[in-house]
């Protein structure tokens, strides 16, 4: 019998078993439903969500009428909210040293044939300064878990350090941070270092599964890992970002206990996950992918994405490198607001920041898209999209449930689509080559026709005149 409890702080009751098992029976036979299939959709294009039992139906149709009906209704709820803007950001890894025994990561301690670094000062500096002049104004910081070579006063030095560089076209604005669950005290000390949103992945919600996979180390604590993102809260970090490592077990399992973790934190914390991140395993140093029973097929895997985005509409969701250029771009018309571009998942890859004689650094997997990040702009533009590298809403205010209240209501756009002009002005300005200030120039004049309120756009023509003539970082 489900003892499932969104409002509880403990992980077994509010990522209930037998609730999500239940909910994937009944939604086996509530899909060969017409008319119940047809009353959650017509919910969900009120923009206002659909709770885990609902998005479990969908999560089963097969039928391929319904599912480009899905597809198409996932689009335009995330265009409704978010207007047709990508978020840009990229991964910066500060260290490989970890006390866990991971089976699906390359970080993992059992791994001894790799040599272990974390970055100095001098080489985080130098790894910066190649990503912004690569045009990136967000990082996420990310390190393995190992409270002796990677204690939190590193994590911290590290962000005061990115913070405080400035270079000719700017500098990091928002620093995000994935690293392992830790304590209330040491998620309050990463507010008043400036953190953005703290960002921890689940990777698998199924409890047998995750104590299998995690053979050793602090992380097979499924309680304390899974109550993480509430401690973050509790110590004052506004906006938490939680994922799924699909591949792990059943996708259907966990794409419901996302979204039921989901549910708890808009329950017991009062306001749901900032973001939603989706990645599918993928090979590293000692991990073949191949070797994992539950892979997510393409097609089902865009099913998920679609899914994800009906449920839990005001929130972010995010798609990594780990896919590849083509396939990228059909996932990303189904409702996805956040890409990373460039990116290079080792220690010190930016820069090549090993010493002479060193080896190079094991990547954490292998991406899939190698694209730099002008030759993703350029291909986001030719699809329509808009991309930003707007940091506004974060130092601005505009976060947690302030944040959530503008998303929910659709009012966010207001400031994200203007604010995504004057970030893509900038990087055509700084970072443009021919080819990219046509294309960028095309959509801002496109967008610029969108804005309906006269005074608004004035507004944003006015910035733009600003920015074309030298200002920088100006915002709504």
């Amino acid at each position: 019998m489900s003892s499932y409890d969104p409002k509880s702080p403990h992980a077994g009751t509010f990522i209930d078993d037998a609730e999500i098992l239940e909910s994937l029976a009944q939604a086996s036979r509530e899909a060969k439903d017409p008319e119940r299939v047809k009353a959650i959709l017509d919910k969900a294009a009120t923009f206002t969500g659909l709770s885990h039992r609902e998005a479990a139906v969908l999560l089963n149709v097969e039928d391929p009428a319904v599912l480009g009906d899905i597809f198409a209704l996932a689009r335009k709820v995330k265009e409704h909210i978010y207007g047709r803007r990508i978020v840009m950001f990229a991964p910066l890894y500060l260290s490989d040293f970890c006390v866990n025994n991971c089976s699906y990561c390359g970080y993992s301690h059992k791994n001894t044939c790799m040599a272990r670094r974390k970055l100095t000062q001098e080489e985080l500096a130098k790894e910066v300064q190649v990503l912004e002049g690569l045009g990136h104004k967000r990082l996420a910081l990310e390190a393995g878990e190992d409270p002796v070579n990677c204690p939190i006063e590193y994590i911290e030095e590290c962000i005061r350090t990115i913070y405080g560089l400035k270079f000719d076209n700017g500098a990091i604005r928002r620093v995000n941070v994935n690293i392992a669950a830790t304590t209330v005290e040491n998620y309050t000390r990463l507010k008043d270092a400036g953190i953005g949103t703290y960002i921890l992945f689940q990777e698998t919600y199924h409890k047998p599964t995750y104590r299998k996979i995690h053979e050793g180390g602090p992380k097979r604590n499924y309680e304390w890992h899974t109550e993480a993102h509430d401690r973050a809260m509790q110590g004052g970090i506004d906006d938490v970002g939680i994922g799924v490592l699909y591949g792990l077990y059943d996708w259907r399992y966990e794409t419901l206990g996302m979204l039921m973790h989901a549910e708890h934190l808009e329950a017991a914390m009062g306001c749901g996950p900032h973001t939603l991140s989706v990645p599918r395993i993928r090979s590293a140093a000692g991990v073949d992918a191949k070797d994992f029973p539950y892979l997510v097929s393409d097609d089902d895997f865009k099913k998920v994405v679609a899914v994800l985005r009906l449920a839990v509409p005001y929130t972010g969701m995010i798609l990594s490198t780990r896919e590849p250029m083509g396939y990228r771009e059909e996932v990303i018309a189904l409702g996805i607001s956040q890409v990373s571009a460039g990116s290079c998942t080792g220690v010190g890859g930016y820069a090549h920041t090993h010493k002479l004689g060193e080896p190079e650094s094991v990547p954490q997997f292998v991406p899939e898209d190698h694209r730099s990040p002008k030759e993703v702009l350029k291909e986001l533009l030719r699809d329509g999209y808009i991309p930003s590298y707007c940091t506004a809403c974060y130092r601005e205010g505009r976060t947690g449930d302030r944040f959530m209240r503008l998303a929910k209501t659709g009012q966010i756009s207001n400031v994200c689509q203007p604010n995504a002009m004057l970030t893509l002005q900038e990087f055509i300005e700084d970072y443009g080559d021919t080819e990219l200030r046509e294309l960028g120039e095309a959509t801002i004049a496109r967008e610029l026709e969108a804005i309906s309120n006269p005074k608004a756009r004035e507004a944003a023509q006015a910035f733009l005149a600003r920015i074309r003539a030298g200002e920088r970082d100006l915002r709504f």
